[in-house]
């Protein structure tokens, strides 16, 4: 039994059951037990592997896509680069990289990341040592043109569930069974947030909803519609979509998502619909699927590029990888790319629909 299985038994047990985005802040940012704020998670020893650590073509190419917006946008300066959720720090390291021969990019960028997990800003730190590092995006300085990289942030934002029960919604809740968490449903009530989904769903449905999403999100949309800028949003989801998609990964295979809290990621499926309401004033462009994405920024030109240096091992590697960022059997179709911008003002490059 984990040390947070036994707190959030005791928890319950005083209080009663408690909803699935409270599960996962526990789970996730317990200050002694989160899974985020104990361990770097990434990569072939952690639990899970992100597009920038499978190839540097990904965060190439998402730093020209900026780039060119900021160019579109008329090269603003100073403006804010800001990445929420940076990971090892190797997805901005790689569109820094990219962006150095963009003339008075780097020179007019102030870069700021937003991380909870202590191990990850000591391994960002050793990539980025001028950033500046926030714990939360109310505190990024909000009077600069907003230049923003979101890659599987918002699959790990806290989300409830409810499954419809004529024209009322049972909430999915943790409880508990002697000694093991157990999922359970409350009694049906009406919901106003829900009124809207009662058009496209039908009876045992279950939907889901992000509460942190409509204001972290609104907040982008109205820093960019006010001062310029661009959000790029990479994320596993879809628009108004049905069914359970909370889920558990530990050691790159999905496990019980209430087997070892605080010991595995938990994530679910973004809600683009739901983005693209939060983020007016500013527009949304997409969502496209990932390979799309990437194809109409040229992945397929630089792939073939670095793999004329490769040869054996190395090579087979490199076209493992293209592969799988861009095939639909991969992560080609699983995972889509929005954009946010000012309505005057055209998306990033790529996010055209």
């Amino acid at each position: 039994m984990t040390a947070l299985r036994e707190i959030l038994l005791r928890r319950i047990a005083a209080t009663g059951p408690i909803s699935i985005a409270e599960y996962m802040t526990e789970c996730l940012l317990h200050p002694e037990h989160g899974y985020y704020t104990t361990r770097d998670p990434l990569g072939a020893e952690g639990d899970f592997t992100t597009a920038p650590e499978i190839s540097q073509m990904f965060g190439e190419l998402m730093g020209l896509a900026l780039a060119q917006a900021w160019l579109d946008q008329g090269a603003p300066a100073p403006f804010i680069l800001a990445e929420p959720g940076p990971g090892r720090g190797t997805l901005m390291a790689d569109m820094l990289r990219a962006t150095a021969r963009v003339p008075g990019f780097h020179d007019g960028l102030r870069l700021h990341l937003i991380e909870a997990s202590p191990a990850l800003r000591a391994a960002q730190a050793g990539k980025l040592p001028h950033a500046t590092w926030h714990d939360r995006l109310d505190q990024i300085p909000g009077d600069l043109p907003l230049f923003m990289v979101a890659n599987e942030f918002f699959d790990a934002l806290p989300i409830r569930q409810f499954v419809r029960d004529g024209a009322g919604w049972r909430e999915r809740v943790v409880g508990r069974e002697g000694d093991a968490l157990v999922f359970g449903l409350t009694a049906p009530v009406p919901l106003a947030e829900l009124e809207h989904r009662l058009d496209d769903t039908e009876d045992g449905d279950m939907v889901e909803t992000s509460p942190a999403l409509p204001a972290l999100v609104g907040e982008i949309g109205a820093r960019i519609a006010a001062n310029g800028g661009a959000a790029l949003i990479v994320d596993y989801g879809g628009r108004g979509a049905t069914g359970d998609s909370f889920q558990a990964v530990r050691g790159h295979e999905k496990v019980d998502p209430l087997g070892r809290p605080g010991q595995a990621d938990l994530t679910a499926h973004v809600d683009f619909a739901a983005l693209a309401r939060a983020a007016a004033p500013a527009a949304c462009a997409g969502p496209v699927p990932q390979g799309v994405f990437l194809e109409r920024l040229g992945i397929t030109a630089r792939a073939q590029a670095l793999a004329a240096r490769l040869d054996g091992a190395a090579l087979e590697a490199h076209v493992a990888a293209h592969r799988r960022l861009t095939h639909p059997a991969e992560m080609g179709d699983l995972f889509k790319v929005a954009a946010l911008h000012p309505c005057n003002m055209p998306p990033p490059p790529g996010t055209e629909t």
